[in-house]
């Protein structure tokens, strides 16, 4: 008989070691300072989970989330919004 492992926190994905070491932060501002010191636009927000800071997504113009990755490699960025609990990991590239 086959033993069928659990189903990881990540669902069907491999278990993502940058989620289990998220404690809570506030955010740093209510939109990307990036785009508001410029007069850009963003589509949607994301919360880096390492440090609070708030940038722009991967959908708006100048991705300043992704950006501010690459800077700091702090790996998980969550949505900004009431209920939201999309996650995502930059080292790992999904869902988290």
């Amino acid at each position: 008989m086959t033993s069928i492992a659990p189903a990881s926190p990540n669902g069907s994905a491999p278990h993502c070691e940058h989620a289990d070491r998220l404690t809570p932060v506030a955010p740093r501002s209510r939109g990307c300072p990036a785009c508001e010191a410029h007069g850009g636009v963003w589509t949607a927000l994301r919360i880096c989970l390492t440090c609070g800071w708030v940038a722009c997504s991967d959908d708006s113009p100048h991705r300043h989330a992704q950006a501010h990755y690459q800077e700091t490699d702090h790996p998980v960025a969550a949505a900004m919004g009431p209920g939201s609990t999309w996650r995502w990991c930059y080292v790992h590239e999904r869902r988290v």
